[in-house]
């Protein structure tokens, strides 16, 4: 086999295998975070949940995809590993900034939706029956 085709298959495999992993991680341990950004709504931060998944394969995998093409071809064993540990290293870093991309605009969600929902505590005490001046 040709090494060029060895080191693709190789950082193909590797990289979305990763991307399947980091996605249902993600998905499985964030749905807690994301409904509370929706104050509660499960029906909604399921759905929000679901379509980030979809959309992190679409966008990771795409980036993959298009990755392959770049960098020199490796001529021997050596830089076959050198190919992979590069590529790969990138597409790590590429998934790490998006979920920090994720993390930050859900932060923002979540602040935006506390401010929007007023906090019982700060309505005040109830009004007794006597400070109503009903007798």
């Amino acid at each position: 086999m040709d090494l060029t085709i060895m080191g693709y298959a190789i950082y193909l495999g590797l990289s979305i295998s990763i991307t399947i992993w980091v996605a249902q991680t993600l998905f499985k341990n964030g749905r807690i975070f994301i409904v509370d950004a929706f104050s509660g709504d499960e029906k909604m931060g399921d759905a929000v949940n679901h379509l980030l998944l979809v959309g992190f394969y679409l966008v990771n995998i795409g980036f993959i995809a298009i990755f392959l093409r770049f960098g020199e071809r490796p001529e021997n064993i050596q830089e076959v590993f050198e190919f992979n540990a590069t590529k790969i290293g990138i597409v790590l870093f590429f998934l790490g900034l998006a979920h920090f991309f994720n993390i930050f605009n859900f932060s923002r969600i979540r602040k935006k939706s506390r401010k929007s929902t007023p906090d019982p505590k700060d309505a005040g005490p109830t009004p007794t029956i006597a400070a109503q001046g009903v007798k």
